[in-house]
């Protein structure tokens, strides 16, 4: 069946089991000083926590409506169709691991680590100096080697809501720590923020799938456009450019070729490189790379999620005089819960 004609035949099989809510999970509460920042660690867990409790439902209920629509012209339909295939298909094969259940995520995925080891033997990975990694689970390891081998790591803060990156330099971290430092928490104890005046040069960019096309490089992200918008920003700075390299990292599993390339938005972000456990594919991909941030294509209600965005198109404003063009109301969904690990 394919993903145009699919149909969700009952709508409680696209919602999410039932999940523990996050005041169920034991965090040791303690507070630690690292670089004159003190860190309550149990008070930023269940912050990150409580934020991300807000998510799956809502996120679920919005892509069975957009299924049910079955508008094959809508991005949201057709991408909700592949995601949630690929979603099942790494629970039902057991192939995804904490946390789960992996729907409504940047998948963790069996041998995660065998995907990051063999991008980290890249040439492009070996010879870069900064590396922007997202902050998922899956490519944690990838944080690892990037510091571990004495290279910048720039990572941004969860879903954007609490600053923009942060960057942590290999030589001010003593080798003990490097572990620590590539979980969320860690970032917030030794990472250094930084704003969008910063000068930086980024040589890599790992980034976090759903689902690939290694024939054409065409990316689905989670579907919350986060991947974009980092993306953008970074333009915008002039850390990068269409040379950039783009990898990621993903199960054989998450290898799709069902994304039709002609329905891809403007800012959808293409790979040049995908590693597996098992391969590394060069996509060679003709997709154009985004340009920027695309104004018209954010909804207020995500700018005003989001404070660096605001913080950003209100400096183009100031400096060009001009008011910037919004996109159409959305209705947000939500972020992601974690299951208590067992």
């Amino acid at each position: 069946m394919d993903a145009c004609t699919f149909r969700v035949s009952s709508f409680k099989h696209f919602l999410l089991p039932s999940i523990k809510p996050p005041n169920s999970i034991s965090v040791c509460t303690f507070k630690v000083n690292c670089s004159n920042k003190t860190i309550d660690e149990s008070a930023y867990e269940s912050e990150r926590l409580r934020l991300d409790a807000k998510a799956r439902q809502s996120m679920a209920i919005e892509a069975a409506n957009k299924i049910e629509e079955n508008d094959t012209d809508d991005p949201k339909a057709w991408k909700w169709v592949i995601r949630k295939r690929i979603w099942d298909l790494m629970e039902a094969r057991n192939i995804a691991q904490f946390p789960r259940p992996v729907h409504h995520r940047i998948p963790n995925f069996l041998a995660a680590s065998a995907a990051a080891d063999k991008l980290s033997r890249l040439e492009v990975f070996r010879e870069a100096k900064c590396v922007k990694v997202n902050p998922d689970t899956p490519q944690k390891q990838v944080r690892f080697l990037t510091l571990n081998g004495g290279k910048k790591l720039l990572t941004p803060q969860p879903r954007l809501r609490t600053g923009f990156f942060s960057v942590l330099e290999s030589n001010t971290l003593d080798p003990s720590i490097i572990n620590e430092a590539c979980t969320s928490v860690g970032v917030a104890k030794y990472g250094r923020p930084i704003g969008l005046d910063e000068k930086i040069k980024v040589d890599l960019i790992i980034i976090g799938s759903v689902a690939v096309d290694p024939k054409t490089g065409a990316r689905l992200g989670k579907g919350e456009g986060f991947a974009e918008l980092e993306y953008g920003m970074l333009r915008y700075m002039g850390a990068i450019d269409d040379s950039t390299p783009i990898v990621t990292s993903v199960h054989d599993e998450q290898l799709v070729d069902d994304i039709p390339v002609e329905k891809l938005l403007v800012h959808d972000v293409p790979v040049d490189i995908i590693c597996t456990p098992t391969q590394v594919i060069f996509t060679n991909t003709s997709i154009p790379k985004p340009q920027g941030i695309y104004w018209d294509k954010l909804s207020p209600e995500k700018l005003g999620q989001i404070k660096i965005l605001r913080q950003l198109k209100a400096k183009i404003e100031r400096e060009t005089g001009q008011k910037l063009p919004s996109g159409p109301s959305e209705k947000l969904p939500p972020t992601a819960q974690r299951r208590q690990k067992r």
